[in-house]
């Protein structure tokens, strides 16, 4: 039961801090394209490969890792909003941002769990 609190409080937070981003978005650069989600999955995959590389090195426990990882992050991320922001784009017809919104999210958040990853490797060595 433990565990499952800990994803449970973990994600509520996780949520509010994208829903806080994708305002902050939308207020600064407007509704033309989805970039709350795009910076949120961004930064969430930094995050992930800096979280997870930490835990492997240092070992973390499964409490951690599942407020951590599976709660805040998982909450804080989200591949079903970038879906359908997706999905947005193509049905008013803007297929270029759908598909540069696609790529562009896909390689920076592959690249941003890597760089996370590098960043605990040599900074821990």
């Amino acid at each position: 039961m433990l565990h499952a609190l800990l994803v449970f409080l973990g994600g509520g937070l996780g949520a509010t801090g994208r829903y806080l981003v994708g305002i902050a978005a939308l207020r600064q650069f407007g509704p033309g394209f989805p970039y709350g989600t795009m910076i949120v999955n961004i930064v969430g995959s930094l995050v992930m490969g800096l979280l997870i590389g930490w835990l492997v090195r240092k070992g973390g426990s499964q409490e951690v890792r599942l407020f951590f990882a599976t709660g805040l992050l998982g909450g804080f991320t989200t591949y079903s909003a970038f879906s359908l922001d997706i999905a947005n784009l193509w049905e008013r017809g803007a297929f270029a941002h759908a598909l540069s919104y696609t790529m562009g999210t896909l390689v920076a958040c592959v690249a941003a769990v890597f760089v996370g990853l590098w960043l605990v490797r040599t900074l821990s060595a």
